[in-house]
Formats: structure tokens, sequence, C-alpha cells
């Protein structure tokens, strides 16, 4: 676990710094940040991906500023804040449709708002919801909207399980395995993690290359 902050340590935290946030919570922090970023909408800006590749790293003790965290429970308060603020996250929108969006400012959560509709009207609910977990912003958003647009609760429980076990799980351990083989991988954390983020696009990425084919076959034939 990661050594306690003082309690003014704590405010003074970095919320989009993946590390500071680390040091200060620890496994807990990991959750919450989980359940924020894919059940909340205010939490669209949370650094998830980097959160969880750090965290996993950060298990291997190999970090200089001695932060070390237990990988059991990491994985186990990732995947929980992960599945359930997802959960949440469809509630919400099951109850209170898209007024919760229509009232944010922000144009980049409508922007994930419109991504996540053509997800969903695209690759249909299981590949859509899926996917999302792998796009920044969208992920947030994309809950909510299953859940406004009445995706069957059944479906969307069993994806976004799947979802964010690949994603929660996947990247932790990737986070791990990197830590564990590569002597001082912290000093080139920040182009590490941009490449994970890079790396976690790949299957959205996929799908459209694959969309645009199957459309020019379709068109041809």
């Amino acid at each position: 676990m990661a050594t306690p902050l003082s309690p003014a340590s704590q405010l003074a935290v970095n919320v989009l710094d993946a590390q500071s946030l680390l040091a200060a919570f620890g496994v807990l922090g990991v959750g919450v940040v989980m359940f924020a970023e894919t059940g909340l909408l205010v939490g669209f800006f949370l650094p998830g991906d980097s959160l969880l590749f750090t965290a996993g790293l950060l298990c291997t003790g190999s970090d200089r500023h001695a932060v070390k965290l237990s990988l059991p429970l990491l994985l186990v308060a990732a995947a929980v804040g992960a599945l359930a603020g997802s959960q949440c996250g469809y509630l919400l929108g099951r109850r209170a449709g898209g007024a919760l969006l229509a009232r944010s400012r922000s144009a980049r959560l409508h922007e994930g708002a419109k991504r996540a509709e053509e997800l969903l009207e695209r690759y249909g609910h299981a590949k859509a919801i899926v996917l999302a977990r792998f796009v920044p912003v969208v992920r947030t958003v994309l809950n909510p909207m299953a859940g406004a647009l009445h995706v069957p609760a059944r479906t969307f429980t069993v994806w976004q399980v799947t979802g964010g076990l690949l994603w929660s799980v996947g990247l932790t351990l990737a986070g791990y395995a990197l830590g564990s083989s590569v002597p001082n991988v912290d000093r080139y954390l920040l182009p590490v993690i941009a490449a994970i983020v890079l790396v976690s696009l790949i299957p959205i990425a996929l799908e459209i290359l694959r969309s645009r084919r199957a459309a020019k076959d379709g068109a041809r034939g």
C-alpha cells in the first residue's frame, strides 16, 4: 500500500496526475477514480488509462519514489470500481434520460456522447459497450447513454462486465508486466503511458476499418 499523506497534502493532490493520486490515496484511490470516471459524468476528465497502467507498474516497487501497491488488492479495487461505476452510470441514464447530459456545457463531453451514440448504432450493443471502455470520455458517457436509450439491462450488464474486466485488469497487468521485466522503466513513464493509451485504441480502430471495408464491399455488390 502507498504511504498515507497528511490531510493537507491530500488536498494538494493533482487529480490529473496518476502518480500524485497513487501516492496520496493508494489502492483506494484507484477504485474511487474508476467509479467516478465510468459512473459519473463529472469524472470524464480523470486519467483512467494512465492510472491503471501506472498503478500496475508501482506494484513492482520499481518507482524511484518508493510507492508500492499490492497487486491483488489493486486488481480488486480497479475491477470493482470500474464495474460498479458503469452500472451506476447506466441506472442514472435510465432514470434521468438525457437530462444530465443536456445540463452540461462541456463541448468535450457532448462530443463523447455523440461518439457513444454512433458506437451503439454502428456496432450494436455488445461491441459498442466493450469498445467504449478503451476510449477516454466515451467510456464515461456511453453508460448513461445506454440507459437513456433503453439498452436491455441484462445485455448491458453482461457486456459492461466483459469490457470492464478486459480494460481494468488488462491495463493493470500490462503495467505490472512491464515494470517486472524492464529495469528502471519508471524513468520513461510518460512516453510509456502515451504508448499504452495508443495501444488501447487499437480495438476500436480495427472495428472502424472493418466497418469501412464492409461498407465498400456492400457498395460494390
